[in-house]
Protein backbone atom coordinates (compact mmCIF):
# COMPACT_ATOMS: atom_id res chain seq x y z
CA UNK A 1 0.00 0.00 0.00
CA UNK A 2 1.51 3.66 -1.01
CA UNK A 3 1.77 6.09 1.25
CA UNK A 4 -1.41 8.58 -0.21
CA UNK A 5 -3.64 4.87 0.06
CA UNK A 6 -2.91 4.14 3.31
CA UNK A 7 -3.35 7.90 4.56
CA UNK A 8 -6.85 7.75 2.15
CA UNK A 9 -7.86 4.86 4.35
CA UNK A 10 -6.63 5.92 7.72
CA UNK A 11 -9.01 9.22 7.22
CA UNK A 12 -12.00 7.17 5.55
CA UNK A 13 -11.69 4.81 9.09
CA UNK A 14 -14.69 5.25 11.39
CA UNK A 15 -14.94 5.33 15.34
CA UNK A 16 -13.91 1.92 16.65
CA UNK A 17 -16.66 0.17 18.41
CA UNK A 18 -17.20 -3.04 19.64
CA UNK A 19 -18.74 -3.94 16.55
CA UNK A 20 -16.72 -2.53 14.18
CA UNK A 21 -13.68 -4.34 15.97
CA UNK A 22 -15.53 -7.73 15.35
CA UNK A 23 -16.12 -6.88 11.72
CA UNK A 24 -12.86 -4.88 10.41
CA UNK A 25 -10.86 -7.05 8.82
CA UNK A 26 -7.58 -6.53 6.09
CA UNK A 27 -6.08 -9.21 4.00
CA UNK A 28 -2.62 -9.37 4.20
CA UNK A 29 -1.21 -11.62 1.24
CA UNK A 30 2.16 -11.82 2.61
CA UNK A 31 1.00 -13.15 6.24
CA UNK A 32 -1.79 -15.48 4.79
CA UNK A 33 0.71 -17.32 2.92
CA UNK A 34 3.05 -17.58 5.68
CA UNK A 35 0.08 -19.02 7.88
CA UNK A 36 -0.67 -21.66 5.38
CA UNK A 37 2.53 -22.97 4.49
CA UNK A 38 3.50 -23.45 8.11
CA UNK A 39 -0.31 -25.43 8.61
CA UNK A 40 0.91 -27.47 5.55
CA UNK A 41 3.79 -28.36 6.79
CA UNK A 42 2.57 -29.24 10.25
CA UNK A 43 -0.58 -30.79 8.22
CA UNK A 44 1.98 -32.91 6.46
CA UNK A 45 4.18 -33.66 9.39
CA UNK A 46 0.98 -35.44 11.36
CA UNK A 47 -0.35 -37.52 8.00
CA UNK A 48 3.04 -38.49 7.71
CA UNK A 49 2.83 -40.39 11.00
CA UNK A 50 -0.26 -41.88 10.74
CA UNK A 51 0.46 -43.44 8.12
CA UNK A 52 3.42 -45.16 9.51
CA UNK A 53 0.94 -46.47 12.65
CA UNK A 54 1.88 -43.60 15.05
CA UNK A 55 -0.23 -41.09 16.58
CA UNK A 56 0.46 -37.48 17.22
CA UNK A 57 -1.73 -35.69 20.63
CA UNK A 58 -4.88 -33.86 19.13
CA UNK A 59 -4.22 -31.27 21.88
CA UNK A 60 -0.64 -30.60 20.07
CA UNK A 61 -2.62 -29.68 16.87
CA UNK A 62 -5.16 -28.01 18.07
CA UNK A 63 -2.78 -26.12 19.93
CA UNK A 64 -1.09 -24.84 17.20
CA UNK A 65 -3.38 -24.34 14.72
CA UNK A 66 -5.48 -22.11 16.99
CA UNK A 67 -3.12 -20.45 19.74
CA UNK A 68 -0.28 -20.00 17.33
CA UNK A 69 -1.75 -19.67 13.35
CA UNK A 70 -4.73 -18.42 14.66
CA UNK A 71 -3.53 -15.53 16.72
CA UNK A 72 -1.14 -14.65 13.47
CA UNK A 73 -4.14 -14.14 11.28
CA UNK A 74 -5.90 -12.47 13.97
CA UNK A 75 -2.93 -9.98 14.85
CA UNK A 76 -2.33 -9.10 11.29
CA UNK A 77 -5.76 -9.04 9.34
CA UNK A 78 -8.29 -7.89 12.06
CA UNK A 79 -9.30 -4.90 13.06
CA UNK A 80 -6.15 -4.95 14.90
CA UNK A 81 -4.28 -3.91 11.76
CA UNK A 82 -7.24 -1.89 10.07
CA UNK A 83 -6.57 0.71 13.29
CA UNK A 84 -3.39 -0.07 13.76
CA UNK A 85 -2.79 3.37 11.37
CA UNK A 86 -4.82 5.93 13.05
CA UNK A 87 -4.51 3.95 16.78
CA UNK A 88 -1.88 3.47 18.49
CA UNK A 89 -3.19 0.69 21.05
CA UNK A 90 -3.94 -1.63 18.66
CA UNK A 91 -0.75 -1.91 16.99
CA UNK A 92 0.96 -2.40 20.91
CA UNK A 93 -1.65 -5.50 21.30
CA UNK A 94 -0.84 -6.67 17.90
CA UNK A 95 2.88 -6.28 18.27
CA UNK A 96 2.73 -7.98 21.85
CA UNK A 97 0.39 -10.78 20.60
CA UNK A 98 2.93 -11.97 17.88
CA UNK A 99 5.91 -11.20 20.15
CA UNK A 100 4.30 -13.77 23.17
CA UNK A 101 0.97 -15.06 22.91
CA UNK A 102 1.65 -16.51 19.03
CA UNK A 103 4.98 -17.87 20.07
CA UNK A 104 3.55 -19.80 23.02
CA UNK A 105 0.81 -21.23 20.73
CA UNK A 106 2.87 -22.58 18.49
CA UNK A 107 5.64 -23.84 20.94
CA UNK A 108 2.85 -25.68 22.71
CA UNK A 109 2.08 -27.54 19.08
CA UNK A 110 5.81 -28.98 19.29
CA UNK A 111 7.07 -28.67 15.81
CA UNK A 112 10.62 -29.26 16.02
CA UNK A 113 10.01 -33.05 17.87
CA UNK A 114 6.95 -33.36 14.94
CA UNK A 115 9.35 -32.71 12.40
CA UNK A 116 12.49 -34.68 13.88
CA UNK A 117 9.68 -37.93 13.99
CA UNK A 118 8.40 -37.31 10.64
CA UNK A 119 11.76 -36.73 8.30
CA UNK A 120 13.36 -39.89 6.86
CA UNK A 121 16.20 -40.80 9.65
CA UNK A 122 18.86 -39.41 7.06
CA UNK A 123 16.61 -36.32 7.75
CA UNK A 124 16.29 -36.16 11.01
CA UNK A 125 20.20 -36.61 11.56
CA UNK A 126 20.36 -33.37 9.07
CA UNK A 127 17.51 -31.52 12.15
CA UNK A 128 19.37 -32.78 15.08
CA UNK A 129 23.12 -31.53 13.79
CA UNK A 130 21.41 -27.93 13.03
CA UNK A 131 19.21 -27.78 16.60
CA UNK A 132 22.87 -28.88 17.68
CA UNK A 133 24.81 -26.07 16.09
CA UNK A 134 26.39 -23.13 18.44
CA UNK A 135 24.04 -20.37 16.16
CA UNK A 136 20.80 -22.11 16.97
CA UNK A 137 22.48 -23.02 20.88
CA UNK A 138 23.77 -19.23 21.51
CA UNK A 139 20.21 -17.63 19.98
CA UNK A 140 18.44 -20.19 21.90
CA UNK A 141 21.06 -19.95 25.26
CA UNK A 142 18.32 -18.15 28.33
CA UNK A 143 19.60 -15.06 29.32
CA UNK A 144 20.57 -14.46 25.22
CA UNK A 145 17.03 -15.01 23.91
CA UNK A 146 15.37 -13.02 26.75
CA UNK A 147 17.59 -9.97 26.33
CA UNK A 148 17.13 -10.34 22.19
CA UNK A 149 13.32 -10.38 23.12
CA UNK A 150 13.51 -7.47 25.11
CA UNK A 151 15.81 -5.16 23.08
CA UNK A 152 13.85 -6.04 19.62
CA UNK A 153 10.63 -4.78 21.65
CA UNK A 154 12.10 -1.30 22.65
CA UNK A 155 13.78 -1.02 19.55
CA UNK A 156 10.82 -0.80 17.68
CA UNK A 157 9.01 1.69 19.75
CA UNK A 158 12.03 3.98 20.54
CA UNK A 159 13.48 4.11 16.99
CA UNK A 160 12.16 5.36 13.45
CA UNK A 161 11.40 2.04 13.06
CA UNK A 162 7.73 1.81 14.14
CA UNK A 163 6.82 5.10 12.07
CA UNK A 164 8.13 3.21 9.03
CA UNK A 165 6.86 0.54 9.67
CA UNK A 166 3.57 2.08 9.53
CA UNK A 167 4.31 3.85 6.60
CA UNK A 168 5.39 1.09 4.53
CA UNK A 169 4.14 -2.41 4.45
CA UNK A 170 7.36 -4.32 3.88
CA UNK A 171 9.17 -2.59 6.53
CA UNK A 172 5.68 -3.55 8.90
CA UNK A 173 5.46 -7.43 7.42
CA UNK A 174 9.74 -7.39 8.33
CA UNK A 175 8.58 -5.84 12.12
CA UNK A 176 5.83 -8.67 12.71
CA UNK A 177 8.37 -11.68 11.46
CA UNK A 178 11.07 -10.22 13.91
CA UNK A 179 8.85 -10.34 16.70
CA UNK A 180 7.46 -13.75 16.48
CA UNK A 181 10.92 -15.42 15.70
CA UNK A 182 12.14 -13.03 18.55
CA UNK A 183 9.48 -14.85 20.51
CA UNK A 184 10.36 -18.58 19.36
CA UNK A 185 13.72 -18.53 20.25
CA UNK A 186 13.16 -18.24 24.03
CA UNK A 187 9.61 -20.08 24.13
CA UNK A 188 10.54 -22.72 21.76
CA UNK A 189 13.13 -24.55 23.45
CA UNK A 190 11.67 -24.22 26.86
CA UNK A 191 8.81 -26.23 26.00
CA UNK A 192 9.51 -28.78 22.67
CA UNK A 193 10.98 -32.57 23.70
CA UNK A 194 14.17 -31.52 22.11
CA UNK A 195 17.30 -30.96 23.36
CA UNK A 196 17.98 -27.71 22.80
CA UNK A 197 18.92 -26.17 26.20
CA UNK A 198 22.08 -26.84 28.38
CA UNK A 199 21.89 -30.00 30.59
CA UNK A 200 22.01 -27.73 33.55
CA UNK A 201 18.31 -26.28 32.42
CA UNK A 202 15.93 -28.77 34.20
CA UNK A 203 12.32 -28.35 34.36
CA UNK A 204 13.35 -26.65 37.86
CA UNK A 205 15.28 -24.03 36.38
CA UNK A 206 13.28 -23.84 33.28
CA UNK A 207 10.21 -22.43 35.52
CA UNK A 208 12.50 -20.04 37.17
CA UNK A 209 13.87 -18.53 33.47
CA UNK A 210 10.13 -18.37 32.50
CA UNK A 211 9.16 -16.35 35.85
CA UNK A 212 12.08 -14.04 35.12
CA UNK A 213 10.98 -13.42 31.17
CA UNK A 214 8.03 -12.48 32.67
CA UNK A 215 9.48 -9.74 34.65
CA UNK A 216 11.66 -8.93 31.24
CA UNK A 217 8.44 -8.74 29.48
CA UNK A 218 6.92 -6.38 31.53
CA UNK A 219 9.47 -3.33 30.71
CA UNK A 220 8.59 -2.80 27.84
CA UNK A 221 4.54 -1.80 28.69
CA UNK A 222 5.60 0.47 31.43
CA UNK A 223 8.31 1.90 30.06
CA UNK A 224 5.86 2.98 26.84
CA UNK A 225 3.21 3.62 29.48
CA UNK A 226 5.10 6.37 31.42
CA UNK A 227 7.31 7.48 28.59
CA UNK A 228 6.87 11.35 27.64
CA UNK A 229 8.04 11.01 24.49
CA UNK A 230 4.84 9.55 21.68
CA UNK A 231 5.65 7.10 20.10
CA UNK A 232 5.25 7.38 16.56
CA UNK A 233 3.58 10.67 17.27
CA UNK A 234 4.25 12.32 14.04
CA UNK A 235 2.94 9.40 12.12
CA UNK A 236 -0.46 9.70 14.35
CA UNK A 237 -0.12 13.56 14.60
CA UNK A 238 -0.20 13.46 10.74
CA UNK A 239 -3.73 11.52 11.15
CA UNK A 240 -5.90 13.38 13.30
CA UNK A 241 -9.24 11.76 14.48
CA UNK A 242 -12.13 13.34 15.60
CA UNK A 243 -13.50 10.61 18.09
CA UNK A 244 -10.92 8.31 20.70
CA UNK A 245 -8.16 9.18 23.20
CA UNK A 246 -5.57 11.60 22.71
CA UNK A 247 -2.21 10.74 21.51
CA UNK A 248 -0.97 10.69 24.83
CA UNK A 249 -3.90 8.64 26.62
CA UNK A 250 -4.05 6.45 23.40
CA UNK A 251 -0.08 5.56 24.08
CA UNK A 252 -0.88 5.21 28.23
CA UNK A 253 -4.02 2.55 27.25
CA UNK A 254 -1.60 0.91 25.08
CA UNK A 255 1.62 0.40 27.28
CA UNK A 256 -0.92 -0.73 30.02
CA UNK A 257 -2.06 -3.58 27.83
CA UNK A 258 1.20 -4.38 26.63
CA UNK A 259 1.89 -4.99 30.56
CA UNK A 260 -1.55 -6.71 31.37
CA UNK A 261 -1.15 -9.26 28.18
CA UNK A 262 2.56 -9.69 28.84
CA UNK A 263 1.67 -10.58 32.69
CA UNK A 264 -1.57 -13.11 31.69
CA UNK A 265 0.79 -15.08 29.02
CA UNK A 266 3.53 -15.25 31.72
CA UNK A 267 0.72 -17.73 33.85
CA UNK A 268 -0.05 -20.48 30.91
CA UNK A 269 3.53 -20.75 29.99
CA UNK A 270 4.41 -21.34 33.57
CA UNK A 271 1.64 -23.83 33.68
CA UNK A 272 2.71 -25.50 30.25
CA UNK A 273 6.06 -25.43 32.04
CA UNK A 274 4.68 -27.55 35.24
CA UNK A 275 3.20 -30.18 32.91
CA UNK A 276 5.89 -30.86 30.82
CA UNK A 277 8.35 -31.38 34.03
CA UNK A 278 5.28 -33.38 35.82
CA UNK A 279 5.14 -35.88 32.26
CA UNK A 280 8.85 -35.90 32.44
CA UNK A 281 9.15 -37.30 35.97
CA UNK A 282 5.59 -39.57 35.31
CA UNK A 283 8.41 -41.27 32.09
CA UNK A 284 11.30 -41.50 34.63
CA UNK A 285 8.74 -43.07 37.19
CA UNK A 286 7.58 -45.95 34.64
CA UNK A 287 11.47 -46.71 33.64
CA UNK A 288 12.55 -47.02 37.21
CA UNK A 289 9.11 -49.63 38.00
CA UNK A 290 10.11 -51.67 34.49
CA UNK A 291 13.29 -52.13 35.58
CA UNK A 292 12.36 -53.45 39.07
CA UNK A 293 10.35 -55.80 37.47
CA UNK A 294 13.60 -57.31 35.78
CA UNK A 295 14.64 -57.05 38.53
CA UNK A 296 12.51 -58.26 40.93
CA UNK A 297 12.13 -61.89 38.83
CA UNK A 298 15.18 -63.73 40.08
CA UNK A 299 14.19 -62.26 43.68
CA UNK A 300 11.35 -63.73 43.88
CA UNK A 301 12.66 -67.51 42.39
CA UNK A 302 15.49 -67.54 45.29
CA UNK A 303 12.83 -66.57 48.24
CA UNK A 304 10.77 -69.17 46.91
CA UNK A 305 13.55 -71.83 47.14
CA UNK A 306 14.65 -70.68 50.41
CA UNK A 307 17.82 -69.20 48.77
CA UNK A 308 19.48 -66.08 48.22
CA UNK A 309 19.75 -64.55 45.04
CA UNK A 310 23.62 -63.50 43.69
CA UNK A 311 24.71 -60.48 44.33
CA UNK A 312 25.64 -58.28 41.52
CA UNK A 313 28.78 -56.48 43.17
CA UNK A 314 30.24 -59.67 43.85
CA UNK A 315 30.08 -62.39 40.77
CA UNK A 316 31.57 -65.77 41.74
CA UNK A 317 35.33 -66.40 41.44
CA UNK A 318 36.39 -68.71 38.84
CA UNK A 319 38.79 -71.22 39.98
CA UNK A 320 41.90 -72.66 38.28
CA UNK A 321 41.56 -76.48 37.49
CA UNK A 322 44.93 -77.37 39.13
CA UNK A 323 44.02 -75.58 42.43
CA UNK A 324 40.76 -77.48 42.27
CA UNK A 325 42.46 -81.10 41.94
CA UNK A 326 45.01 -80.11 45.00
CA UNK A 327 42.22 -78.88 47.14
CA UNK A 328 39.89 -82.52 45.69
CA UNK A 329 43.59 -84.41 46.79
CA UNK A 330 43.67 -82.65 49.74
CA UNK A 331 40.04 -83.45 50.64
CA UNK A 332 40.27 -87.32 50.02
CA UNK A 333 43.84 -87.66 52.06
CA UNK A 334 42.41 -85.80 55.13
CA UNK A 335 39.00 -87.62 54.92
CA UNK A 336 39.61 -89.80 57.86
CA UNK A 337 41.54 -86.91 60.16
CA UNK A 338 38.42 -85.23 59.79
CA UNK A 339 35.38 -87.98 60.02
CA UNK A 340 35.16 -86.89 63.61
CA UNK A 341 35.37 -83.27 63.91
CA UNK A 342 32.54 -81.46 63.40
CA UNK A 343 31.27 -80.20 59.92
CA UNK A 344 32.12 -76.21 59.10
CA UNK A 345 29.57 -73.94 59.62
CA UNK A 346 28.48 -72.30 56.14
CA UNK A 347 29.34 -68.86 55.22
CA UNK A 348 26.61 -66.80 54.75
CA UNK A 349 26.73 -64.00 52.53
CA UNK A 350 23.73 -61.07 52.44
CA UNK A 351 21.89 -60.27 49.24
CA UNK A 352 22.99 -57.41 47.90
CA UNK A 353 19.15 -55.32 48.35
CA UNK A 354 20.09 -55.91 51.93
CA UNK A 355 23.33 -53.96 52.16
CA UNK A 356 23.54 -51.48 49.32
CA UNK A 357 21.43 -48.01 50.40
CA UNK A 358 20.09 -47.16 47.07
CA UNK A 359 16.62 -46.13 45.41
CA UNK A 360 16.10 -49.79 43.75
CA UNK A 361 17.34 -51.77 47.02
CA UNK A 362 14.95 -50.02 48.81
CA UNK A 363 12.44 -50.77 46.99
CA UNK A 364 13.60 -54.31 46.18
CA UNK A 365 13.70 -54.64 49.95
CA UNK A 366 10.33 -53.27 50.42
CA UNK A 367 8.79 -56.02 48.19
CA UNK A 368 10.43 -58.87 49.08
CA UNK A 369 9.21 -57.69 52.64
CA UNK A 370 5.77 -58.01 51.62
CA UNK A 371 6.51 -61.28 49.58
CA UNK A 372 7.40 -62.84 52.52
CA UNK A 373 4.42 -61.61 55.08
CA UNK A 374 1.89 -63.64 52.24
Amino acid sequence: MSAVAATLAVTELPELTGSRFLTSWELDPVALAFVVLLGALYAAAVLRLRRRGESWPVARTAAFAVLGLGVIVLATMSALMVYSRVLFWPAAVQNIMLDLLAPLGLALGDPVTLAGRALSPSGGRRLDAVMRSWVVRLLTFPFVSSVLVLVSELSIYFTSYFQTALRQDGVRQLMHLQLLLSGCLFVLPMLTKQEMLPRWCTHPIRALLVFVDGLFDSLPGIVVMLSGTLVAGNWYAAHPRTWGPTLQRDQQIGGGLMLTIAELIGLPFLGAVFVEWWREERRKTVELDAQLDRELVPVAVAAASGGSAPSPAEPARDVPVDEASDATGADATGAEETADAAPAAPQMVRPWWETESGEVAERVRRNTGRGARR
